[in-house]
């Protein structure tokens, strides 16, 4: 079952910086637009540089759950394993935009924003989630990736529903206005006289880049072709198997180091966190 160590030894074992010419010498779809996701994909399945595709195949199906779309959350779940969300950037200072999907600390069977298809995948109830967060400029040239997991870098569900609840609960509050509850923060029906307009409200979530968010940890090196850097608790760390721990930990090019990070839901309290780190 492969998981967030084995992707990264993957990753630093057989890295790929150029996507687009990388999958045209697979033969390999080549869409601008998803190339990073079909990447993580390869490197969770071990399959970066297969070049049968009904192989591929095999492999994506051993490894995975479920493979998203680009309206619901989460982009990918590992069978028994982690769920994934991939996010691009062609500027390594632009934050993310996460759209209508509140950034979350772990990935919940009853969100209302998966799909029923992703909710009946496999038996499941809560996953840690992974964020992937790469930086890819017009030239599909992948400089920087990020990977962290949710509850190092997002507070718990009910910040933010807190958030989502109150505003609902304003508008309901104003007179003479028809609001209806919907998947997104609601809607106002018959704004005018002959009931015919509505008001869509959405929220457009975003949060700040890892690059900034954990500065005080980690610089990239600016002279390198390709930075990674991963973030995990010490607690999840060990929860992975011995055979995965062992091949990272005796991989030279792998830097791996303890250190400290804000608890999301308490800045006051640190948590004991393992940083990755690989430059080419």
């Amino acid at each position: 079952m492969s998981n967030f160590l084995d992707a990264i030894n993957n990753i630093c074992s057989n890295p790929v910086t150029e996507l687009k010419q990388h999958f045209s010498g697979l033969n390999r779809m080549n869409d601008k637009g998803k190339n990073l996701e079909i990447y993580i994909q390869d490197v969770f399945s071990n399959s970066i540089n297969e070049k049968q595709n009904k192989i591929r195949d095999k492999n994506i199906d051993d490894t995975f759950s479920y493979l998203g779309n680009q309206n619901n959350p989460p982009d990918l779940m590992l069978k028994g394993g982690d769920a994934i969300e991939v996010k691009k950037l062609t500027l390594e200072a632009s934050s993310l935009q996460l759209n209508s999907s509140h950034p979350k600390d772990k990935l919940h069977n009853n969100d209302a924003r998966i799909t029923d298809t992703c909710r009946n995948c496999e038996e499941w109830d809560i996953k840690d989630l992974i964020y992937v967060i790469g930086v890819t400029p017009a030239d599909e040239k992948l400089k920087h990736l990020w990977m962290v997991y949710g509850d190092c870098y997002a507070a718990e569900e009910s910040v933010y529903k807190r958030i989502n609840n109150k505003i609902k609960s304003g508008i309901e509050e104003i007179s003479d206005v028809e609001f209806e509850s919907t998947k997104e923060l609601g809607r106002v029906n018959s704004v005018d006289p002959l009931g015919i307009t509505y008001l869509r409200i959405r929220g457009m979530w975003g949060i700040a880049n890892p690059m900034k968010v954990y500065s005080n940890i980690y610089s990239p090196k600016k002279d390198s072709e390709f930075n990674l850097a991963a973030l995990v608790t010490t607690d999840k760390y060990n929860s992975f198997p011995k055979e995965s721990k062992f091949t990272i930990e005796k991989n030279v090019d792998i830097d791996i180091a303890d250190v400290e990070i804000k608890d999301p839901n308490n800045p006051a309290k640190l948590m004991k966190s393992k940083l990755i780190t690989y430059s080419l």
